[in-house]
């Protein structure tokens, strides 16, 4: 079978587009990447060739396919409970924290993915709630992404058994799930009762989200630019309350981005407070 190919004019002009949309920056030598994830594209929307496809999705004769092809390419896997401790940390020192203000706690888990992360946030949430009755009296949880497809995977909150492989406890497995019917598992309504999801780009404003306690923006900004990282963290800096949390990735750092926050190590780890 001969190896598809992308031009080289295609792939720049592909790039500028994908980062035009929404932010990301694919860089040199992400040809493969390309290929892998808009190949399918080709047969489901009756196309010629791949080239077909990126010149369509550039030129923007066809909407419906310039939404698949963001979909596709902003669509990343992710884990229960990744890397544990922002979510000991949360549990431990950031939910008592805001506690004390004795008013609701709002949390924003931005580019959701297929929902691992704001349910982790909400099962960590209910078990400081059994842990320590009393202490958390309403806490609310917005996920945003960029993704349709993942949006609805997210509302639907159904996985399968390798999904729930990746980070998930047994314990958790029993006490958050129930079975789907087809061999699959469910969040329960518990969990889901918590988390709010809503479309959001993040190079566009936040304004309509309105103000949040914490945010979790981990594992999103290593494919911005420069520019575009500083500009998404100065407009999540806006959209905490006074004394909030940031919270990124175990590979990412604020350095030479922007100035509006404390770094606060915690042993393990890293979590930003809004200055």
């Amino acid at each position: 079978m001969t190896a598809i190919t992308i031009k080289d004019q295609e792939y720049k002009d592909f790039c500028r587009f994908l980062e035009a949309q929404c932010g990301i920056v694919l860089g040199d030598s992400k040809q493969y990447l390309v290929r892998s994830r808009l190949s399918p594209l080709v047969s489901r929307f009756s196309l010629s060739s791949l080239s077909d496809l990126l010149q369509q999705v550039i030129s923007g004769r066809n909407r419906e396919l310039r939404v698949a092809a963001v979909d596709a390419m902003t669509t990343n896997e992710t884990l229960w409970f990744r890397d544990s401790y922002p979510f000991t940390v949360l549990a431990d020192k950031i939910l008592p924290e805001l506690a004390a203000n004795k008013r609701p706690i709002k949390i924003w888990s931005a580019a959701s993915s297929s929902g691992q992360e704001p349910y982790s946030l909400a099962m960590t949430v209910l078990e400081t709630q059994s842990r320590r009755p009393g202490l958390l009296s309403s806490v609310n949880i917005t996920a945003t992404d960029i993704s349709q497809t993942m949006l609805d995977t997210c509302r639907a909150g159904v996985y399968d058994n390798l999904a729930l492989s990746r980070g998930l406890s047994p314990e958790r497995r029993r006490m958050f799930f129930e079975n789907n019917g087809d061999g699959r598992m469910k969040v329960n309504d518990k969990v889901k009762r918590m988390v709010n999801f809503r479309p959001q780009n993040l190079k566009d404003s936040y304004a309509l989200l309105g103000k949040f306690d914490v945010i979790f923006c981990r594992n999103v900004l290593i494919y911005f630019s420069p520019e575009m990282k500083s500009k998404v963290l100065n407009q999540m800096a806006a959209s905490l309350n006074p004394g909030g949390y940031l919270l990124l990735g175990a590979s990412e750092s604020l350095t030479g981005l922007t100035d509006k926050f404390e770094m606060i190590r915690c042993n393990p780890g890293i979590i930003y407070k809004l200055k």
